[in-house]
């Protein structure tokens, strides 16, 4: 079906849409709410391009005031968002099998500075310092599709601090400054809460975020299955190779991730195939070790400022595994990304499908 046929099935009445719309929605108490949700939705599905407020409500009504009123819905309407959410992930849960929960973080660059939360920071994608507004976003990760059904929006001290641009942007007075960290364990903690099946790993990049180790503590006490892309700087202790494996003993020496996952297991290395752009394979090499994290055990709850108490979860001797690439074709030298998981027992052939690509 073409992007014009798709519009003329919806602007002539689509059930689907329709049902769908109710499902999200159906809690708002006032008409014209759920009235103007379904022009969002159905702007969003046939609006080609940027898709602005304004350009949303053209492609759906000519109604010179269409844009005012779906502005006003968006973001001065009085509604929790909250039951629309939890709608989403229960209706994508009943259609598919979820694999994974994945973090993703988001970069929305910005022109001027009237933009909620919006700041410089540096943007690894673009390679340089950008204004822009910066998230994570949660994604249900399916067979091949990734559905997103949660996200949090980084509001920095400057923001949070000035009553004038709280008062000029809408900020709610709940609002307050959360690191990266704890927006990543409060997304993990509130899927989980929501959810109907059974819980699934929690995939992510923490990579670039400066508490690595305080987050790898806080999953694992929620009790959250885990398999996440750390900083290769992160300080390990190898662990299950020495003494036996007994947990009890003492760690090996400490070294930085990114050393032990391209030195650890050289013995027995994993082999992955990837498929290059040009249609040509990569191999990798995957070498893994056990390891524990310092100041992953301990602490975490005060590093992150996360709401709420910390549940059970690993004792001070927790092992994860670690492992990352060592590319061995032609020009490619070096590693790539560096993975950590608490799943310490799975076999690599389960765990090496899970990371992001």
């Amino acid at each position: 079906m073409t992007a014009q046929t798709r519009t003329r099935a919806l602007v002539s009445g689509d059930t689907d849409l329709d049902e769908f719309t109710e499902r999200l929605f159906g809690h708002l108490p006032r008409t014209d709410q759920r009235r103007w949700a379904r022009v969002y939705l159905q702007g969003l599905l046939t609006t080609p391009g940027k898709k602005s407020v304004r350009r949303l409500a053209a492609s759906v009504t000519a109604s010179p005031t269409a844009s005012q009123s779906l502005q006003q819905f968006i973001n001065a309407s009085p509604w929790d968002w909250e039951p629309a959410r939890a709608e989403l992930l229960r209706w994508a849960e009943e259609r598919h099998t979820v694999r994974a929960w994945t973090i993703g973080q988001v970069c929305f660059p910005k022109r001027g500075e009237h933009s909620v939360g919006v700041h410089r920071r540096f943007d690894p994608a673009a390679g340089r310092m950008v204004n822009c507004q910066f998230g994570f976003g949660l994604f249900l990760s399916l067979d091949g599709v990734s559905v997103p059904v949660d996200w949090r929006l980084v509001l920095p001290e400057t923001w949070t601090a000035d009553p004038v641009l709280r008062r000029r942007a809408r900020i709610s007075p709940e609002a307050v400054h959360q690191s990266p960290e704890s927006l990543v364990v409060e997304l993990a903690d509130g899927v989980a809460a929501r959810t109907s099946a059974a819980r699934v790993p929690v995939v992510a990049d923490i990579s670039r975020l400066g508490s690595a180790a305080a987050v790898i503590g806080m999953l694992g006490r929620r009790g959250h299955d885990f398999l996440v892309s750390v900083p290769p700087t992160l300080v390990v202790r190898a662990a299950g190779t020495v003494h036996g494996g007994d947990p009890s003993r003492p760690p090996g020496r400490a070294c930085t991730a990114g050393d032990l996952a391209r030195l650890g297991n050289t013995s027995h290395p994993y082999t992955a195939l990837l498929t290059r752009p040009d249609a040509s394979p990569q191999r990798l090499r995957i070498h893994s070790a056990l390891v524990r994290v310092p100041g992953g055990e301990t602490g975490a709850a005060g590093a992150l400022g996360a709401p709420g108490a910390p549940g059970p979860g690993p004792g001070p001797h927790q092992t994860y595994r670690l492992f990352g690439e060592r590319r061995t074709g032609p020009g490619q030298r070096g590693g790539g990304p560096v993975w950590l998981t608490n799943m310490s027992r799975h076999r690599m052939d389960d765990l090496w499908p899970h990371r992001l690509g």
